[in-house]
């Protein structure tokens, strides 16, 4: 044999053993990576895995984070035991370093998420809310408010007005932790029309008094029921004070049709504009929840129930189911007015001279009493 065939011959078959020592390497490297541990981290590494995201980018998390090297074996790992699409969301702790077989059995099976308890008290705003669940741990203040005040996000959800307030039903929820804004309130809105369904099935005559002798739809209810539960934290007043203020609303001799409620107004000052995008000259110099005249005059806030006739333009709490009730069957009284007594109560009057009594008695006694201290 010359030597160029031979020479040849054995590059040949150099070139074909190496080969095959690579593929045996490759097939080895492919047989052993489910369950080689690999990643270039130790310990508990803590992994968000966020609803809608693709496989690819769980891939790109888990490198970022130190548990995978190379995203596109995972991926293809992934996919050849047709888990790409079955990874689930969650909040995970993971021990590193880990093989790609376990770490894929984790996000398939997912966490089991601890829910936590929220109390949302009656009356409290959209920025309260937000406050409340920062502090639980469930979604950001800013993002919380962001979408409460998000227009499309707001009629997404067939909720009339510039924002989620007064749809946020107050009530006890399980939630989980780091929950996305949008999605906790969804949450809040649909148990708020449930219980208003519930209601309106069970006042139907209420609600059908309202529509023929105000013209009232779902949203003025819900706005009243609103400054109802901001005038009164007792639930057997509420019926009364509701009744109040349809008074004002329906009686002949009483013009003009102001509710005068002092609420509406700090609603209009503080929480408003934030949906609005503009404040008032007045109230750009409100604070501290102080009303003061410049307020009570204030034309341009259109929530100053104290010289705009009627409903403001949306609710300025978010109510609970019994000032909701309320509205939907007041009390019947006559009363037009009434006035805080000193033990949280209040006293209601059918006239005005005997609400400027029962005003003088409770309150201008008490400015008096703290003057001359």
């Amino acid at each position: 044999m010359r030597a160029d065939i031979r020479r040849a011959l054995f590059v040949f078959l150099g070139t074909m053993g190496a080969g095959l020592i690579l593929l045996a390497f490759a097939a080895i490297g492919i047989w052993t990576y489910p369950n080689r541990k690999a990643g270039s981290v130790e310990g508990t590494i803590i992994i968000e895995i966020p609803r809608g995201i693709t496989a690819q980018g769980v891939a790109e998390l888990l490198e970022k984070g130190g548990l995978i090297e190379n995203p596109l074996f995972f991926r293809l790992y992934a996919a050849q035991r047709g888990a790409a699409s079955r990874i689930r969301p969650g909040h995970y702790e993971v021990k590193a370093p880990v093989a790609p077989k376990d770490l894929v059995d984790t996000l398939v099976r997912g966490v089991a998420d601890k829910l936590i308890p929220v109390t949302i008290p009656e009356g409290k705003n959209f920025v309260e809310i937000a406050e409340i669940l920062e502090a639980a741990g469930i979604t950001k203040k800013t993002d919380f408010i962001a979408q409460a005040t998000n227009g499309a996000f707001v009629r997404s959800l067939d909720v009339p007005g510039g924002s989620l307030e007064g749809y946020l039903f107050p009530d006890t929820y399980r939630l989980r932790p780091r929950m996305p804004a949008a999605e906790v309130a969804e949450h809040l809105v649909r148990r708020h029309r449930q219980v208003y369904q519930e209601l309106a099935t069970a006042y139907q005559e209420g609600l059908d008094r309202l529509r023929r002798t105000l013209g009232f739809e779902d949203r003025h209810v819900v706005t009243l029921a609103s400054i109802v539960e901001k005038e009164t934290g007792r639930k057997e007043e509420r019926p009364r004070i509701a009744q109040v203020f349809l008074n004002r609303l329906t009686k002949p001799d009483f013009v003009p049709r102001r509710l005068a409620t002092d609420p509406t107004i700090i609603y209009g000052c503080a929480i408003a504009p934030l949906h609005l995008g503009r404040a008032s000259a007045a109230c750009q110099r409100f604070a501290n929840n102080n009303i003061q005249r410049i307020h009570l005059v204030d034309a341009d806030n259109e929530y100053n129930t104290y010289l705009h006739e009627g409903l403001p333009p949306g609710p300025i709490a978010n109510p609970g189911r019994a000032s909701l009730a309320a509205v939907l069957k007041p009390d019947g009284t006559n009363y037009l007015f009434f006035v805080a007594a000193f033990d949280g109560s209040h006293y209601f009057s059918e006239t005005e001279r005997e609400h400027e009594a029962a005003v003088d008695k409770y309150q201008r006694s008490r400015i008096r009493k703290k003057t001359k201290e």
